[in-house]
């Protein structure tokens, strides 16, 4: 059975505070302690959006998970909200893994992360960034840009050694004009435009948005020197396990990208194939599936 979780605050760098909720396995002390798990939500979601039913299995199997909302999103603060930053939000995720690294129930050597969508991407860069992790989850992945000839390889190794040095904090976080405001899907009646406006987007965002402090609504920013880019940190996630969790026909996060991403990446790795779009493993058969998988794959490498 898992535990409940307890809802704690967690200072990022710059001394926002993010809201997260820990769940402890049974038995986890500064005597007993177990491996630790960050996971955070997708675009513009909120962490009470379908995931916590993953972190209560991975609980229930002895990993401590902290489940957070990024900046600017749900229960977290930060100005302005709905403000949605790849950049911040991927150096947040390293501070909350720290932040879970230094419990006494958390075994500091046995760290992974998960992240969902465009969380899953920032979990592939910080992945390919901080050796403190051992396992990377990238479930439904943002995998990056594919923008540059794939025959190139210099180019993607100068493009990741920018974004490692950003990580670092030896070159200064990019800064970009920001999209939106716009709605992230689209409602019944509205003409649109939504960054998100597939049907499948509109119908599971409606569904489990409300009472989560969820909006549609957002900005987002992108920068170009250099550009926030999954697919070309893929390779350097090892030596950390890289699980991809990849549904055959999402238009979200498009398959295709997520394919190429798990090739450049390099052992050990698994890649685990989920029929159906971008939102079809948050509940039911695929959900059964995915976590099954997720579980499996943690126990493996924490």
């Amino acid at each position: 059975m898992a535990p409940s979780p307890t809802t704690v605050p967690i200072p990022a760098a710059d001394g926002t505070t993010l809201a997260a909720d820990l769940w402890l396995p049974e038995g986890a002390s500064s005597e007993r302690p177990v491996p630790g798990l960050v996971m955070s939500h997708g675009f513009s979601a909120t962490r009470h959006m379908a995931l916590p039913s993953f972190a209560e299995a991975f609980a229930a199997a002895g990993i401590a998970v902290c489940l957070y909302d990024h900046r600017c999103l749900g229960g977290s603060a930060g100005e302005p909200r709905q403000a949605i930053d790849p950049w911040r939000q991927t150096l947040d995720m390293g501070v909350v893994l720290g932040w879970l690294a230094e419990r006494p129930e958390v075994d500091g050597d046995r760290l992974g992360v998960w992240g969902s969508s465009f969380s899953g991407g920032e979990a592939i860069v910080l992945g390919a960034t901080d050796r403190r992790l051992r396992a990377v989850v990238a479930n439904a992945p943002f995998a990056g840009l594919g923008d540059l000839d794939p025959a190139d390889t210099e180019a993607a190794e100068a493009r990741y050694r920018a974004i490692a040095e950003v990580m670092a904090g030896d070159r200064p976080v990019p800064t970009g004009d920001p999209i939106g405001p716009m709605a992230v899907v689209l409602e019944p009646g509205a003409d649109g435009p939504a960054f998100l406006p597939q049907p499948e987007s509109s119908e599971w965002f409606l569904a489990h948005g409300p009472g989560t402090g969820w909006e549609n609504r957002f900005t987002l920013t992108m920068t170009a020197d250099p550009p926030f880019d999954p697919l070309v940190c893929a390779r350097h996630v090892a030596p950390a396990a890289l699980l991809m969790v990849v549904a055959t026909d999402d238009r979200v996060a498009p398959t295709a990208t997520a394919l190429e991403a798990f090739e450049r990446a390099r052992e050990p790795k698994r890649l685990e194939m989920v029929e159906g779009h971008h939102f079809v493993d948050y509940q039911g058969e695929g959900f059964d599936h995915a976590v099954a998988v997720m579980t499996a794959f943690l126990l493996e490498h924490l």
